[in-house]
């Protein structure tokens, strides 16, 4: 599979949209949520705004078609990320549309974001839902558990 993975400095708000939704958890067995869950203040925090001086967005491009998404920014303000651990450490979160997942795509997109990332700061963290198989992939790039609740973890990658 032949795909590109660039930066994106002016993103769309309905793609952001898109891929906010899409990156929330929901168990196979589950009832599908409703779309409109985004637009809590904790949730849209993720991407209001987004594209500010220190937030990162990449983009994995397949047939002229985004079909993954990254990125990072510091929530510090009075609404802070799931994933939040302090005021300096930037958290990640990484969407890839259904029909292209377990393809390598989100692992190359994380990589690469990563790599951005570690220019520069020194860690950065995640919240992931313990049942999500991303915590396989999360601990194999080098991520620990730092934090728990009972549905999901907090994860730190250290550079």
């Amino acid at each position: 599979m032949k795909y590109n993975i660039k930066l994106i400095k002016n993103p769309d708000m309905q793609i952001l949209e898109e891929f906010l939704f899409n990156a929330i958890y929901i168990p196979e067995d589950s009832n599908p949520i409703d779309k409109s869950i985004i637009y809590n203040k904790e949730i849209y925090n993720y991407i209001e705004g987004l594209g500010k001086a220190d937030d990162i967005i990449l983009g994995c491009e397949y047939n002229n078609k985004i079909v993954a998404l990254s990125w990072s920014r510091i929530l510090s303000g009075d609404i802070k990320g799931y994933g939040n651990i302090d005021n300096n450490t930037p958290e990640i979160a990484v969407s890839v549309l259904k029909g292209y997942r377990n393809k390598g795509i989100g692992t190359a997109l994380l990589k690469e974001h990563l790599k951005v990332l570690k220019k520069n700061y020194n860690r950065v963290s995640l919240s992931v839902n313990k049942e999500n198989y991303a915590v396989d992939l999360y601990k194999k790039l080098g991520f620990d558990i730092i934090k728990e609740n009972d549905e999901d973890y907090i994860m730190v990658l250290n550079f």
